[in-house]
């Protein structure tokens, strides 16, 4: 039933913001993603470099995570690490993120409860922290566009059994949107209306076409 005494302008507690949310970017890596069956690969390297991007835009706090880097997976997504540079990249030997104490102790250190997750694969580097985050109180928010597993009905089945257990499903493009939510927020306006323009594929087109045929100040 609606209370319509209580009813007013104002946004849900439940939306992200850059005040309540961090993310956690696992495993983003050239051995996973060739095995990265479940979509376009370079649509997700797409998806998860305009993430990162937003999480600067808003200066969300960022962890970003690799497993046996120097023995097995390699080095983090280059062009993830260039919209960082300098910032550690906590290496493990566990397939659960959530295993790893300097990880661990590196989300807590945000002081965030939202968990903004993506990674490679889907089904095991995702699925294993994000129900071990939920067990412990975090709301994880799971960015299925920007993560991938090794086939369609992998991936799937994963963020399946992550909602079912509490996690949100999101894409990045939805996470930027939700972060910005007011057109009239000057600060960030300019960098997230580019950041379309860059990533957003036919939105940003259609952006550009809106500013240069329409009007200059065309927003969404």
């Amino acid at each position: 039933m609606v209370d319509f005494a209580n009813v007013h302008a104002a946004p849900s507690p439940d939306l992200l913001t850059p005040d309540n949310a961090m993310m956690l970017f696992v495993d983003h890596q050239p051995q996973m993603f060739f095995g990265t069956g479940s979509g376009d690969r370079t649509a997700i390297i797409n998806a998860t470099v305009g993430l990162a991007k937003a999480a600067k835009i808003f200066d969300v706090p960022v962890v970003l995570t690799t497993v046996a880097a120097e023995s097995f997976s390699g080095p983090i997504l280059p062009p993830l690490q260039a919209v960082f540079p300098g910032h550690e990249i906590i290496d493990r030997t566990s397939m659960n993120a959530w295993e790893d104490e300097a990880l661990v102790e590196a989300v807590k250190a945000t002081g965030r409860k939202k968990i903004i997750l993506s990674g490679l694969w889907t089904e095991v580097c995702l699925v294993l922290p994000a129900l071990s985050a939920l067990d412990q109180g975090y709301e994880v928010y799971v960015v299925a566009d920007a993560s991938g597993g090794v086939s369609p009905l992998a991936h799937e089945h994963a963020l399946q059994r992550m909602t079912a257990a509490g996690a949100v499903p999101v894409t990045w493009l939805q996470v930027l949107l939700e972060l910005q939510r007011d057109w009239a927020r000057s600060e960030t306006y300019v960098p997230v209306t580019e950041l379309v323009k860059e990533h957003g594929g036919t939105y940003g087109l259609g952006l550009v076409y809106a500013q240069s045929m329409i009007n200059p100040h065309a927003a969404g």
